[in-house]
């Protein structure tokens, strides 16, 4: 299922349709017990480079390093970066951590010219992004 909703690597741009990358998501994160955090590597054409997991928790808390995500765009040549992350409880709200690391990590992206697109929140009950919230 994931693999026919991921996007043609080559062909189609990520971000060109919300709908199937909040689907991807959710069909990926959504029903896990566990937290995981994953940054979505993207190129100029906001084409997928590389989908990673950067993170795995618990229940409530997965430690995410933001070093480690730009070290790898970096690696990737990735010109922007979608993070994502799930919350078991089934409760989409961003907690104050999650606002933390979001404004850390675009702050950390833009000195080195990488543009973080969204910090997407998945859980069983919805959807949030913290782009809409206005924290990136």
């Amino acid at each position: 299922m994931l693999h026919s909703l991921r996007p043609e690597r080559l062909e189609e741009p990520l971000l060109s349709n919300a709908n199937a990358l909040v689907a991807y998501l959710r069909m990926q994160l959504a029903n896990l017990s566990h937290e995981e955090v994953h940054a979505l590597y993207l190129d100029v054409r906001n084409r997928l480079i590389r989908d990673e997991m950067v993170a795995r928790g618990t229940i409530g808390f997965a430690p995410c390093q933001p070093r480690d995500i730009i070290r790898r765009a970096l690696e990737l040549g990735a010109s922007s970066i979608v993070l994502a992350h799930n919350h078991p409880s089934g409760d989409p709200k961003p907690s104050r951590q999650d606002i933390d690391t979001t404004r850390l990590l675009a702050n950390a992206a833009n000195a080195l010219d990488i543009r973080l697109l969204d910090h997407m929140i998945i859980a069983r009950s919805g959807v949030v992004s913290l782009h809409a919230l206005g924290h990136v």
